[in-house]
C-alpha cells in the first residue's frame, strides 16, 4: 500500500507541474496543455506497467532458480530477453509521447 501511495503521488505531482501550460494554453485557445498532461499520463502508465511486469518476471525466474538451482542457465537468458523486450516498450510509449510534444510548437 505505501508504494502505491507513493506511485500515485508522484504522478499527480508530475501532472499539477503540466497544469500551469494548461492554464496558459486555455488563456490562448489552444489544447498544447492537454497534448502535454496526456504525454505525461502515457509515460507514467507505462512505467507503471513496465515495472510492474520486470518485477514479476524478475520474481518468478528468481524463485524458480530457488527452486530448482540446476536449471540457473536456462532461466537466466529468457528472463534477461524478456526483461529488455519489457525495457523496450516502456522506451517506445517515451518515445511516442516525446514525439507528440513537438505537434505542440
Amino acid at each position: 500500500m505505501k508504494n502505491i501511495t507513493l506511485m500515485l503521488t508522484v504522478l499527480l505531482a508530475s501532472v499539477g507541474a503540466q497544469a500551469q501550460e494548461t492554464a496558459q494554453a486555455a488563456v490562448a485557445g489552444n489544447n498544447y496543455g492537454l497534448l502535454a498532461i496526456g504525454a505525461a499520463v502515457a509515460i507514467s502508465i507505462a512505467v507503471l506497467g513496465g515495472t510492474l511486469a520486470q518485477g514479476k518476471a524478475a520474481s518468478a525466474a528468481l524463485e524458480g532458480i530457488s527452486r530448482n538451482p540446476s536449471a540457473t542457465d536456462k532461466m537466466f537468458t529468457p528472463m534477461i530477453l524478456s526483461l529488455a523486450l519489457i525495457e523496450s516498450l516502456v522506451i517506445l510509449a517515451f518515445l511516442i509521447a516525446f514525439l507528440v510534444i513537438p505537434g505542440m510548437k
